[in-house]
């Protein structure tokens, strides 16, 4: 399952997202920017890539789907409503990325040991 993580610049919310999500078995994450300047800038090709598009707010989720319209066919978008207000890592973001994605991926899956 490929997991797409997307905040705006590709700083301190995806990227937790997608080392949070890497280590889980069956799961490949990415994270990428909606900003010009991101880290890692959301791409057709990343959204191609993807089955689940999660969005930080809002924003992130006009802008991918007025950006991407013609991709986003069969593809879940999903607004984790995570405001830009935690750190890299910071565990609060960890713990809520967490509860919030998992109820949208297999039951089955679990951190690599």
């Amino acid at each position: 399952m490929n997991l797409l993580f997307v905040c705006s610049e590709n700083r301190l919310r995806s990227p937790t997202g997608e080392e949070v999500f890497s280590q889980y078995e069956g799961v490949e994450a990415i994270g990428c920017g909606t900003n010009a300047d991101a880290a890692t800038p959301v791409s057709g090709d990343l959204i191609e890539w993807s089955d689940i598009i999660f969005v930080m707010e809002k924003s992130h989720r006009n802008k991918v789907s007025k950006k991407f319209k013609p991709l986003l066919k069969g593809k879940r978008l999903i607004c984790l409503d995570i405001p830009d207000e935690y750190d890299r890592m910071d565990p609060i973001l960890v713990r809520l990325l967490e509860n919030r994605v998992l109820s949208h991926i297999h039951t089955n899956v679990r951190k690599k040991t």
